[in-house]
């Protein structure tokens, strides 16, 4: 899931204009560490070309340093297949997304021969300016035809709510059962667009899951690989949940209007070989400051598979609290 920003009518003829950063590294964490923030223990893995300043300060400055493609590997010692077959791709002179985008693009077609999974939703977004509290939803997803089925857990507020959306059916809108004073509504059609569901979502139902992140995520690549001005720095060893992730992180030093964040990382799971955490940041509000969070989704439990049927995504299914089809 991935911002959307308008582009300038004249981005593409300033970014022409640009001096470019093209830089690729490679840096390794110790097997047993875990990923943080653009502030944790790893931030040293962000500063190129000597620098010594401080991340937030270093991805400026190494735009001024720079003056070309800067390929640059460091030495690791974490074994990441991933890894491996990213660098092997990757061709002289070339943008440093590329190598990743080729990869997302071959692993696309396995992730749409996937037929089904069920997983934990972690969800935090930045809407009106104010960063929510992290939420947290069962979901079962089905691709053919694509359906959802959510459950959420966190927070109490929203515990226990329910929400189906199928492709082609009830004329395009969701069925969804609140909870508390909501329940008294019963069962609700709506649509996934509507400005009751948005106000608290960057994005529509629609637009959930894995297959949808890894397309917008190549969209959005593809966009960026068009300009310079582009750190990508690979961390092996990360982990999500205690499960193995290669981190790809790309940063843009310098606010333009043809980025859409100053920050992404994309955690991709070592033995499924699916993205389970996306998040972006946007530039400091002030110079010096820290980078703030757009948005953050992570997939966790992944159970691929299950032969979920018509009947997982029914509002009629006794197993869930659903008050009869409206």
């Amino acid at each position: 899931m991935l911002g959307r920003a308008s582009l300038a009518t004249g981005s593409a003829i300033l970014a022409l204009t640009l001096s470019g950063l093209w830089a690729f590294q490679v840096w390794s964490q110790s097997p047993g560490s875990s990923f943080r923030g653009p502030d944790g223990p790893t931030a040293g893995a962000l500063q190129s070309r000597g620098s010594t300043s401080s991340p937030a300060n270093s991805e400026v400055a190494s735009a001024a340093q720079a003056s070309g493609p800067a390929y640059r590997v460091a030495d690791h010692t974490v074994v990441s297949p991933i890894l491996a077959a990213l660098l092997a791709s990757a061709r002289p002179n070339e943008h440093p997304l590329m190598p990743a985008i080729r990869w997302a693009k071959q692993e696309l077609e396995n992730v749409r021969r996937i037929e089904d999974y069920s997983a934990i939703v972690v969800k935090r977004e930045r809407i009106g300016g104010e960063l929510s509290e992290e939420e947290y939803a069962f979901v079962k997803i089905r691709h053919r035809p694509f359906s959802v089925y959510m459950r959420f857990l966190h927070p109490p507020s929203i515990r226990g709510q329910e929400v189906i959306w199928v492709e082609g059916a009830n004329d395009g809108k969701m069925w969804a059962r609140g909870t508390g004073l909501k329940r008294v509504f019963g069962t609700v059609s709506l649509s996934p667009t509507s400005p009751l569901v948005m106000q608290n979502n960057r994005y529509p139902i629609t637009e959930i899951g894995i297959l949808r992140l890894v397309e917008r995520i190549i969209e959005v690549a593809e966009h960026d690989a068009q300009y310079g001005e582009c750190e990508v720095t690979y961390y092996p060893g990360a982990k999500i949940n205690d499960r193995p992730c290669l981190c790809i992180q790309v940063v843009h030093p310098v606010p333009r209007v043809n980025f859409r964040f100053h920050i992404a990382r994309v955690f991709v799971d070592e033995e499924l070989r699916l993205p389970v955490r996306y998040e972006s940041y946007d530039w400091p509000a002030k110079p010096g400051g820290p980078p703030l969070l757009l948005e953050q989704y992570t997939y966790l439990n992944i159970r691929l598979n299950n032969g979920f049927t018509d009947r997982d995504f029914d509002i009629n299914n006794p197993e869930y609290g659903f008050t009869g089809r409206k």
